[in-house]
């Protein structure tokens, strides 16, 4: 038992650290949020239909579990918009810095799913989060619009993971992600129809930006978020919220040397960035201390 839920939390680094892959793609792609974002899940729910029929896995789900993913995939579809929007306007540095409040948005928000006691640690640490993101904001005031697109983006990421937390339990992820991503580029699809965006020059794409959005769709989200999803088997959304939290750490390092100028931030941020880094390892020194599950 202990040693699958080590397996599940290596396997969740490795995950997260995809994670802040995505963000440099984001950056390197050059093509409107809502778009990239459409191009993701569209790809993405191609590459994991592939994927269950390989497997012979059933499509079959419930039309109650299947109302509550397509509602589900409404909120990752914005997620992600609202993701890729921070990135626009800011950088990879700041939009993923802000992602470190999810930790303290779970704490809150997951007793309330799970009907358990708040811990005063987790609060504690999601408060020492704040307060490294607030050295953050303090020193960095000129990127306020992609602090308030990412903080959105980060809210909206704690109730999906909640929601798939209690999904998983029912259902195999990688079916699980297939239906939510079909349903992100349904609701997408609708607003651009609405809107008139579809037109021949939308599915004119660089080559370098078509082999990103296959980068993208299919390791950084067909495989990463099924994985994330199906690690949730083991452990606890918290753990993989403040886990998550890392994602910063891996992004902003890549940033800085992938792509460099804009990345550059001031001595401060990478102060508010070493006190998440050591709030997410005190968080798990805490956790065996107490024996919870991690």
């Amino acid at each position: 038992m202990q040693n699958d839920k080590l397996k599940s939390y290596l396997n969740l680094h490795l995950i997260v650290f995809i994670w802040g892959f995505t963000a440099i793609l984001g950056a390197l792609i050059s093509i409107t949020a809502d778009a990239l974002v459409w191009y993701r899940m569209f790809f993405a729910s191609v590459f994991l239909s592939l994927f269950i029929v390989f497997k012979k896995k059933s499509f079959r789900i419930p039309v109650k579990s299947l109302l509550k993913l397509i509602f589900v995939g409404l909120l990752i579809a914005l997620h992600w918009i609202f993701f890729f929007k921070a990135i626009h306007v800011s950088n990879v540095s700041i939009t993923l810095s802000v992602f470190s409040l999810g930790a303290f948005f779970a704490s809150i928000l997951e007793p309330l799913f799970y009907g358990r006691k708040v811990l005063w640690y987790e609060v504690f640490f999601g408060l020492i989060i704040i307060a490294g993101l607030g050295l953050i904001m303090k020193v960095e005031v000129n990127y306020l619009d992609g602090m308030l697109y990412a903080l959105a983006a980060i809210i909206l990421g704690v109730l999906f993971t909640l929601m798939n937390g209690k999904l998983i339990a029912d259902h195999d992820p990688s079916v699980i992600s297939f239906y939510e991503f079909l349903a992100g580029v349904f609701f997408i699809s609708i607003y651009f129809l609405i809107q008139n965006k579809f037109s021949l020059d939308f599915f004119v794409l660089t080559v370098n930006n078509w082999i990103l959005i296959l980068i993208l769709a299919s390791v950084c989200t067909a495989y990463a978020f099924t994985a994330s999803v199906k690690v949730m088997q083991k452990l606890t959304p918290y753990t993989v919220m403040l886990t998550t939290n890392l994602e910063p750490v891996y992004g902003i390092v890549l940033a800085y040397f992938i792509l460099g100028g804009k990345e550059k931030m001031s001595f401060e941020f990478y102060i508010g960035a070493i006190i998440i880094v050591i709030t997410v390892i005190l968080n798990g020194v805490i956790k065996h201390y107490y024996k919870k599950d991690v």
